[in-house]
């Protein structure tokens, strides 16, 4: 049988031929990867020359060309269009994937060739950016176990193995939870709530095949049904149903699971030599340390959660005026929330709501891509992963850039979130290669006939995405392993958070916040009320994500809990969390730090680049202009085209002249002069 996965594929755009594609496939074209991978290292260590640039690192570079091609494919599937035969084979390759790693990090002939030019790098010939692949290199290799004995060698390859196996059950079970879970609703049950999430429920049950309406476990769902709902008691079992996936007393039930990853974290790290897995993690990150996370963290926490008291004294006194003699718990407050928001600024969410049609943000994301960086997007017609994604092909000046997928609906197949990947990263050595990127969403599905229409919190999201996408597509480097988001994992979050404030820009919101159906743009007024509102209920958001970012920390950074989720519920009371909020991700559901170790010991990322872009965006408002050319220019050439090419504190400096400090961000989330 011919297998698509390893032949050429010679299209216009290099994009992999989905059509063609079939999950039977998927093993076959592992396992030949695999084997032209090793072949491939093993022509590197057995070279007879003496080692240099050229005939390893560059070789490294493309050893593993067909693999990261099969490997992209299949866990961009698994993601956005999940069945029981893909999560069968990611239960099977994923510990292949992990050995094979080890067996390549841990290789000592291919190690000792790393070592020798990394010792001679200053008497290179090399470039900046060679330097800091060697650098990059040698990081990876002693981090990856390769100056560990024999036997601990054969112990971490079997760790990082039973944690690959982990971090897939992780997944699949919060997927399994989240599609297991329903909520029937009758039309009594639906007063009170607007006519767009009237209409996404009725959209949910028709496709699980039912009538009526049911309220499932998607965001997009759940949040606003406990916005709007005015039942008490079915807010509190949809939170429930919401804050218990992964905890159910069933087969899907994480806690095991997340326990054997934290016990097997903290050896990993204590076979190479650190104290704990924070130390390991963040020792090549910006912070550094986890002394320096904690400090950024609780600096925030503590104007944060007396926002936080405040504006839960005020929601106490609303749901008391409704005749509720108890005290405010979390399926009470975005309720009330609401309420407040209309009351204190005669503002509601419906009608915010009916000015962000998905298909118009997706035209103002294009339009700042182009008034900053000249970006131009042309929609066309090819076969993709699934066939409500759609394309665009982008190009600078003429030239043919790069290709950008958006997936933006949510469905039983796909995991929860939102996310950017890619099919093809950029790079100019071994061929000119565009990159292929992925936006993915799960926004709810419009009725037909009807435009999506998005939260302001969703149409953040999108912009979020499109700059981290912006990150892939201006990427400039000479070498894959550091194109666009290749970066510090507490970096990469500044291209995508920075890029949010462009839907603050009351020029974006007059030219694409149209309403849907007197299709007049927004109003000054109502812009200027939206800005005015927005931090409102910044208290609650920040202390949510603060406390997850906490007790990610916290996890990692001591000996591993025998029982995670009591040691959650110790943390959060010593550092005095608010009864009426909850973290945004308790540990079962908490994909972030256990689906993979990403971001782990590392959720604190969104806040420190936070930091950064707060600071960041000044440079723009410095000029009384945000889509000055010449900062674009500078924020283009300084961190955006750089990829993982320059470290990231030179990449920041070299944008704005120093690092920034926490005040700009606790200006940004209006949390200074809290007492």
């Amino acid at each position: 049988m011919t297998n698509p996965l390893i032949e050429k594929w010679d299209n216009e755009f290099e994009i992999p031929p989905f059509h063609k594609i079939k999950d039977v496939h998927f093993e076959e074209a592992f396992a030949l990867a695999i084997e032209e991978a090793r072949k491939n290292y093993a022509n590197i260590y057995l070279n007879k020359n003496p080692p240099n640039f050229q005939n390893t690192i560059e070789q490294i570079e493309k050893a593993e060309e067909l693999l990261d091609k099969v490997c992209r494919v299949f866990f961009n599937l698994t993601g956005t269009d999940s069945n029981i035969e893909r999560q069968n084979i990611q239960l099977k390759i994923a510990p292949q994937l992990a050995q094979f790693s080890s067996e390549v990090l841990m290789n000592s002939r291919l190690w000792l060739r790393v070592k020798e030019i990394f010792n001679n790098r200053d008497d290179l010939d090399l470039s900046d950016e060679q330097h800091r692949i060697v650098y990059l290199y040698q990081q990876m290799f002693v981090r990856a176990g390769a100056e560990l004995s024999q036997s601990k060698k054969r112990r971490y390859k079997t760790i990082m193995s039973e944690l690959a196996i982990l971090g897939t059950k992780f997944s699949q079970n919060l997927l399994a939870d989240e599609n297991s879970w329903q909520m029937e609703l009758t039309i009594k049950d639906l007063d009170g709530l607007p006519n767009f999430l009237k209409d996404a429920l009725a959209i949910a049950s028709q496709a699980r095949s039912n009538h009526g309406y049911i309220l499932t476990l998607n965001r997009a769902l759940v949040v606003p049904f406990l916005q709007f709902s005015p039942n008490r008691h079915l807010r509190q079992k949809a939170y429930q149903a919401w804050a218990s996936r992964g905890n159910n007393n069933n087969s899907n039930n994480n806690l095991e699971v997340i326990t054997k990853i934290l016990r097997l974290r903290e050896e990993r790290a204590k076979l190479l030599g650190y104290k704990s897995f924070s130390d390991f993690k963040l020792e090549n990150q910006m912070a550094k340390s986890p002394e320096n996370v904690e400090s950024l963290l609780m600096s925030v926490w503590k104007p944060a959660v007396l926002k936080a008291k405040k504006d839960n004294h005020q929601l106490q006194n609303l749901l008391v005026e409704d005749g509720i003699n108890d005290t405010l718990q979390p399926w009470d407050w975005r309720y009330y929330a609401e309420k407040r928001r209309a009351k204190d600024y005669d503002i509601n969410e419906v009608e915010i709501k009916s000015h962000f049609q998905l298909h118009k943000l997706i035209e103002a994301v294009f339009y700042c891509a182009k008034r900053l960086f000249n970006l131009d997007f042309e929609e066309i017609s090819l076969k993709l992963h699934h066939e409500k994604a759609k394309c665009w092909k982008v190009t600078q000046n003429g030239e043919y850039l790069a290709l950008f997928l958006g997936d933006y609906f949510t469905r039983d197949t796909k995991r929860s979130g939102a996310w950017c990947s890619s099919f093809k990263s950029q790079s100019k050595f071994n061929g000119n290669k565009r990159p292929i990127v992925l936006n993915v969403c799960n926004f709810d599905p419009p009725k037909e006939g009807n435009p999506c229409l998005l939260s302001f919190d969703e149409a953040s999201t999108l912009f979020h995405e499109f700059g981290h996408a912006l990150h892939v597509i201006l990427s400039n480097v000479t070498y894959p392993s550091i194109s666009g988001t290749s970066v510090a994992r507490d970096f990469v979050e500044l291209p995508s958070q920075l890029f949010e404030h462009w839907l603050e820009v009351p020029e974006i919101l007059e030219k694409f916040a149209i309403n849907y159906e007197t299709q007049k743009p927004i109003s000054k007024k109502l812009i200027k009320k939206l800005l005015d509102s927005k931090n409102i209920d910044q208290g609650f958001s920040t202390v949510e994500y603060l406390a997850s970012a906490i007790v990610d920390l916290n996890f990692h950074n001591a000996s591993s809990p025998k029982d995670p989720l009591k040691l959650q519920k110790e943390i959060l009371k010593g550092i005095d969390m608010p009864l009426a909020i909850e973290m945004r991700h308790s540990a079962t559901q908490f994909a972030h730090i256990f689906a993979g170790d990403g971001y782990s010991s590392g959720y604190y990322s969104y806040m420190w680049s936070e930091v950064m872009d707060a600071d960041a965006f000044k440079a723009f408002e410095e000029t009384n202009n945000p889509f000055d050319r010449n900062v674009a220019e500078s924020l283009l050439n300084c961190i955006l085209s750089k990829g993982g090419s320059v470290a990231p504190e030179e990449a920041y400096i070299n944008f704005r002249g120093k690092l920034p400090d926490v005040n700009a961000l606790l200006q940004q989330r209006n949390l200074v002069d809290i007492n």
